[in-house]
This record gives C-alpha cells, sequence and structure tokens, in this order.
C-alpha cells in the first residue's frame, strides 16, 4: 500500500481558493438570478420601463418620419400628390441620416440635456407656486409682514381688515 503524503501549503491554499472561488459564483450566480426576476416582476407591473433619453429621441425620429411619409397632403391636390409624396420621402430620410449619427455618437449629452430639462422645469414649478401663494393669500407659514400693518391686531376673524370708523 502506497502512503500518500498531506497535501502541502500550496496545495491547501489553492483549493481554499477555488472553494471561495465557488462561493463568490454562487453569490454572484444568485444576484444575477435575483436581478432578473426582480426586473421582470417590475416589466410586467409597470410595462417597459422607458431608454435613455438618445433611444427615446431615435423612437421620435422614427414615428414622426413614418408619419410623414405616409401621410397623405391634402394642399398639393391629386396632380402633385405622388410627387410630393417622394419629396417628403427624401426630405425626411434626409433628416433622419443627420440626425441618426449624432445621437449614436453623443448618447450622454441627450441624457445631461434631458436632466438639464428636468432641473429647469423644477425651478419653474418652484418659482410659479411660491408666486401664487402671494397671488391667492397668505401662505401657509403666516408673513410676519402682515401682521405688522394691520391695525386689528390681527384677530384672523376673516378676509378683511378692520376700520374703526370713530
Amino acid at each position: 500500500m502506497s502512503e500518500e503524503l498531506p497535501p502541502s501549503d500550496a496545495a491547501r491554499a489553492e483549493a481554499a481558493d477555488e472553494v471561495r472561488a465557488g462561493d463568490a459564483d454562487a453569490w454572484a450566480t444568485a444576484c444575477a438570478e435575483d436581478l432578473r426576476a426582480e426586473k421582470a416582476r417590475r416589466r410586467a407591473e409597470h410595462g417597459t420601463p422607458p431608454g435613455s433619453a438618445a433611444e427615446e429621441l431615435k423612437k421620435l425620429v422614427d414615428a414622426v418620419a413614418e408619419k410623414l411619409s405616409g401621410a397623405q397632403s391634402p394642399l398639393l391636390g391629386a396632380v402633385a400628390g405622388p410627387a410630393a409624396q417622394q419629396v417628403v420621402r427624401q426630405v425626411v430620410q434626409q433628416a433622419k441620416d443627420a440626425v441618426e449619427p449624432v445621437i449614436e455618437r453623443n448618447p450622454d449629452v441627450f441624457d445631461h440635456l434631458a436632466a438639464a430639462g428636468n432641473e429647469l422645469l423644477a425651478a419653474y414649478r418652484s418659482a410659479v407656486q411660491a408666486q401664487e401663494r402671494r397671488w391667492t393669500g397668505r401662505d401657509d407659514q403666516g408673513d410676519p409682514r402682515d401682521q405688522r400693518g394691520r391695525r386689528d391686531g390681527g384677530d384672523d376673524a376673516g378676509p378683511g381688515e378692520r376700520i374703526d370708523l370713530d
């Protein structure tokens, strides 16, 4: 009978690395499966999420091009219809050919523009709401300037100011 030697330190370390790599792979696999399941659940619940701003712009260009190419022009009449239709198709195709490379080369620019637009919209909304509060009366916090100018001591009996006629 042959006697086997105990594994060396290098062999033990290699075996431990294999076990750890297997555990890491199992963990990564489980996480990936959970992520796929969660995405599928959200897709089923909320529908397909919107793509990036560049993808959405590309879809918009395609939809507009398709609509313009398929539309009949009532302004040009039946005589010029086929020729005008061909000119519209050519113009639409040229516009698509000009826009698509820009979108493909700079997709991040459109994401930044969309984010900037959202920030501008939020700032505008905040400014409008603040102005509307001033126009429609006192805001919820009570402006101290309103209390200083009142001669009736500020008893909130109604919307008007009490006038002493004596």
